[in-house]
């Protein structure tokens, strides 16, 4: 099912693991062939059309503003977001905020108070004067000044939530203009349809037998009308005008097989809607916008390609500064380039685990404390009095120990009597584990491609010889549980009946047939083998 599927993969904690999967898939290539990481981006993606960007942000937008959970300043910096700073990005054209002013203006006049006794306006808290307007965010960034030029990039460096917004407006925007290209299509076929019908006098392309037969009322949208009729569907969905199943089948009858990609469109903007709301309230979020808006003004965040390196040491100084901000967390580099009239999308997810090293004190720690775990003498007589009064385990693992400890010790005994040691000469053991140790950051690593193994040669012969009573006991135990059962539920009429189906006895309306019962023998066990043999007249089913 696509929209279930969809929906898995637009979730925030698949599109984490997608890059993090790439990432680990680099580094174990690159720690097997003990070589550097490959170079290349982990994610590349291409925005080929920018005019679908204005269209993405009036479904974001239209979302934005009929929810209340969002405050009204809020929801005036995701408008700059949308408006503003992703177009900057893009080297696209930004938006206007006027309708946001308008809006305010509403608003003001909604929060007034008429003073019935003078009809004069008053505010709650006394004062005529409007209020100041709020502060544009991106006002002069250096992104906007980029916008217009070829073989040019911007430089952005997010964390987890800034992220997967990005990733979702990049799919919406991919989503919508492959709608609109469909829409397109359909125009131009169309129109040399209406071109045939002229020159020859009848239609080719006949309506569907739906339609034919009146099942149906054919649709009151004229095809250059689809993407426009597409848009305000989804603005219907959103606000709950309009059902799930109507808007798919709509879709299906306007872009038939190529509709699908657009049943999640509003569980799309959703998703996007709900990370802006953490992008403008969230702490770090904020920093991270911030910190941008900061190493924008010492051009640190982009420029010409043909003068990166001159950048490179402010560039370096900015990803440091994003990686200590976003310490615990991703942290993600992103590079929008613009060449050739195309705007293609690059994103990296940086290591900031190895940057920071230890001093020499808190290696000498970290050497301790793997001597006292790897060697239990070195536990004090006082820390053993201790967890034998009060263990720090849980009782059902104490039980489990215990238990295997009895087991290992009956199994010594017993193999002091079989003289154990002639057995463990035909055993094969392969000892060639390895794993690194973080200093930084205190973690075990395993090598690839490293491991451990023993096998008993004489395993596989045991385990022939014992396979006939083993499997003698549990059918013998499974045909106790059955008899038992038996005995309580099924009457002597029952099991008679039972024989007689499994027969072919007693039954009308069957087809002159033979059965026969033979006795045979399967895995150790004797079972019944019914045979049935119709009569040369009649073919059994």
């Amino acid at each position: 099912n696509f929209k279930q599927n969809d929906t898995k993969i637009l979730r925030s904690k698949s599109l984490l693991n997608e890059i993090e999967s790439i990432y680990d898939e680099r580094q174990e290539q690159a720690s097997e062939d003990h070589a550097h990481v490959p170079p290349g981006s982990h994610l590349t993606f291409v925005y080929e059309d920018k005019q679908i960007m204005e269209d993405a942000a009036s479904l974001i937008i239209h979302h934005v503003k009929r929810q209340a959970g969002i405050q009204k300043e809020d929801k005036y910096k995701i408008k700059q977001i949308i408006y503003h700073f992703i177009p900057d990005l893009l080297f696209a054209q930004r938006g206007e905020l006027s309708d946001v002013e308008d809006e305010k203006e509403e608003d003001e006049d909604e929060e007034m108070d008429m003073d019935e006794s003078t009809g004069a306006t008053k505010k709650h808290n006394g004062i005529g004067s409007s209020p100041p307007k709020p502060k544009l965010m991106f006002s002069n960034t250096g992104a906007q000044k980029l916008r217009g030029m070829d073989d040019v990039y911007n430089l952005f460096y997010v964390n987890n939530n800034w992220y997967i917004f990005i990733r979702l407006h990049q799919i919406l925007c991919s989503r919508l203009l492959k709608i609109y290209n469909q829409a397109e299509k359909q125009i131009e076929e169309e129109c040399r349809e209406r071109e045939q019908e002229m020159l020859t006098g009848k239609r080719d392309k006949n309506d569907s037998p739906a339609i034919q037969l009146r099942l149906k009322e054919p649709m009151d949208i004229d095809v250059e009308d689809y993407y426009p009729a597409f848009l305000d569907m989804v603005r219907n969905l959103l606000d709950g005008n309009m059902d799930s199943s109507q808007y798919e089948d709509t879709l299906r009858e306007m872009f038939t097989i190529h509709a699908f990609i657009a049943f999640t469109m509003d569980k799309l903007i959703q998703s996007i809607v709900r990370q802006l709301q953490h992008i403008v309230s969230d702490e770090i979020c904020i920093q991270v916008t911030d910190l941008y808006l900061s190493e924008s003004g010492n051009c640190a965040t982009g420029g010409p390609l043909a003068t990166t390196s001159s950048r490179a040491a402010i560039e370096s100084n900015y990803q440091r500064k994003s990686e200590q901000l976003m310490s615990d967390e991703n942290c993600f580099k992103l590079t929008f380039i613009h060449s050739r009239e195309q705007v293609t999308l690059t994103i990296d997810l940086l290591d900031t685990e190895e940057e920071n090293s230890d001093g020499p004190v808190e290696a000498e720690r970290w050497s301790d404390f793997m001597d006292r775990y790897m060697n239990s003498d070195s536990t004090s007589p006082e820390l053993r009095e201790h967890l034998a009064q009060k263990p720090v385990f849980l009782p059902r693992n104490l039980r489990q120990i215990r238990k295997c400890q009895r087991g290992r010790e009956q199994q010594e005994k017993e193999g002091k009597e079989c003289n154990n040691k002639k057995s463990m000469e035909n055993a094969e053991n392969y000892d060639k584990a390895q794993c690194n140790f973080k200093l930084n950051s205190y973690k075990m690593v395993y090598v690839f491609k490293s491991e451990d193994y023993m096998y008993r040669r004489t395993a596989l012969l045991r385990a022939r010889q014992s396979h006939e009573r083993v499997s003698t006991r549990l059918h013998q135990r499974f045909q106790a549980w059955v008899d038992k059962w038996s005995k309580e539920h099924v009457t002597r009429e029952m099991a008679a009946e039972s024989s007689k189906w499994l027969m072919g006895e007693g039954l009308e309306g069957m087809l002159p047939c033979t059965t026969t019962c033979e006795k045979e023998t399967l895995h150790f066990m004797k079972i019944n083998k019914y045979r049935v043999k119709y009569s040369a007249l009649f073919k059994g089913p």
